[in-house]
């Protein structure tokens, strides 16, 4: 029997991607819709088989810490593809530049004239009192003024379909690989679909990187040595780290592979002997960076970077200290920072957020938590926070006492209607809530991912689609509809 995979779909009382209320395909998923409507259940269950296949011989993996142990296992992966018009995004795509280009100017102002502070716009105690604040950095200002030069801003649509920013990742964002994995999977399992739309191609991204990368470069030379840092293969996004390396041809290096010379020089060990580094695209937090500065116990990090990176001697992305910006205490003012740093309204909107160092706002906070979630201001991953609706009394009461004991760790946000998407789930089609993580890239000039990194919530009725937390992933399609 065909088609009944597709019986009763519904997206209950939620915006949905691909179907409109009324039942109907979006236009930007009109295709998709018709494609996988048409196809039986076995040519389902031979789709969903192939992709598998394709990512166990891509060897697509990522790394879960569970019980002390690292477990590697198979990208999660849903075969129906997420669509988006290109009309909608181009002024989401024009809001994500406008975000990035008011937070690099907000993280070169805490470290040098703190004019926003000086202003009033956001209260210096909020910043200056964040563990991501490095008293290191201040007096840089790095190459264009940019800190982020890879943000990854995660992105939800609210029950009107309308896009949301519900955090900022500045530090060092991951997922990008799977984007790029995730087209690579769809075009060998579904490669007809292509010859049906006009869809925004992802694949130049490493390409586009590394042209951010050398425009980085202290030294004006032609081919720039660019290194990517990681902390190891037991890292959980080693496998990103891996890929984009080899996509840009670039050397994947750890800290062992570095040292600083005479001159605050940083140079790589060859088989040649040392060869001098121009750019560190890093994938390790700071406090691992450099053990003369930060964490005196880092084996994974360079000592010296810190001299080398003060003496504009060699670049570093995302640069040390960017983290600042990338807390969800200071998330609340970003639009603040775009009217005062650009004199204009945020193109995309936050989440209204409550602070709970604010004391109305915690308040309203301790009253209202069974409606709520509440977020650690530092963590990420999904780890540390409560769905207020989902969560029993005596996690309320515990979360009360957490939020009571520190206050400025914590801020509350409405529990939000997420879109949902069909999404194939044993044998059916069935709606998942789901985010949206673009990249944002930095340098010389901006450019952003068309789509991103879509993550779904594979668990019925869940919010949180973290993989380590059980969610999966799309392909993200951004579509010619001709409007």
């Amino acid at each position: 029997m065909r088609n009944s995979f597709w019986t009763n779909y519904s997206s209950a009382n939620f915006f949905d991607e691909a179907i409109t209320a009324r039942g109907n395909p979006r236009v930007a998923s009109r295709e998709l819709v018709k494609f996988f409507k048409g196809l039986s259940i076995q040519e389902m269950r031979d789709r969903r088989m192939a992709a598998e296949l394709a990512i166990r011989e891509m060897g697509v993996s990522f790394t879960v810490y569970s019980d002390n142990k690292n477990l590697d296992r198979e990208w999660p992966f849903d075969i129906i593809p997420r669509a988006i018009s290109s009309a909608q995004w181009d002024s989401v795509q024009r809001g994500l530049k406008q975000r990035t280009q008011a937070l690099n100017q907000f993280i070169d102002d805490v470290y040098n004239q703190q004019k926003i502070f000086l202003d009033g716009v956001v209260p210096r105690e909020i910043v200056l009192n964040s563990k991501n604040f490095k008293e290191a950095c201040k007096g840089i200002s790095p190459a264009f003024g940019a800190w982020a030069h890879v943000c990854g801003t995660d992105l939800v649509r609210n029950h009107a379909g309308e896009f949301l920013v519900l955090e900022d990742n500045l530090r060092v964002p991951s997922g990008v690989a799977y984007m790029l994995e995730n087209r690579e999977v769809t075009k060998r399992v579904l490669p007809e679909l292509f010859q049906n739309y006009s869809i925004s191609p992802v694949d130049d991204y490493p390409s586009q990187l590394h042209k951010m990368l050398v425009s980085l470069s202290p030294r004006r030379i032609q081919k720039p040595v660019v290194v990517v840092l990681t902390p190891g293969i037991f890292n959980s996004a080693y496998f990103e780290h891996a890929f984009l390396a080899r996509s840009m041809g670039a050397e994947l290096v750890e800290g062992a592979d570095l040292f600083v010379g005479d001159e605050n020089v940083v140079y790589m060990h060859t088989v040649d002997g040392p060869e001098r580094v121009d750019v560190i695209y890093r994938r390790i937090d700071d406090d691992f960076l450099d053990p003369e500065v930060f964490r005196t116990d880092s084996v994974i990090g360079v000592r010296g970077l810190m001299r080398s990176w003060r003496s504009k001697k060699v670049a570093i992305a995302n640069a040390p200290g960017s983290g600042v910006a990338d807390d969800k205490v200071v998330y609340a003012y970003v639009p603040k920072m775009i009217q005062y740093y650009l004199g204009e309204k945020p193109i995309v909107a936050n989440v209204e957020t409550y602070l709970c160092s604010e004391k109305d706002a915690l308040q309203y906070v301790t009253d209202n938590i069974h409606e709520l979630v509440v977020k650690p201001a530092n963590e990420s991953g999904g780890y540390g926070l409560m769905i207020g609706p989902k969560a029993t009394e005596e996690e309320h009461e515990k979360f009360k006492r957490k939020i009571a004991k520190n206050p400025r760790n914590y801020v509350a946000q409405p529990t939000l209607k997420l879109s949902t998407a069909p999404t194939y789930i044993d044998d059916k089609v069935d709606a998942r809530h789901l985010d949206l993580r673009p990249f944002i890239l930095t340098g010389s000039e901006n450019w952003v991912t068309p789509g991103g990194l879509t993550r779904v919530a594979l668990r019925k009725g869940s919010l949180v689609v973290n993989s380590s937390q059980g969610g999966g992933s799309k392909d993200t399609w951004i579509v010619d509809t001709g409007d």
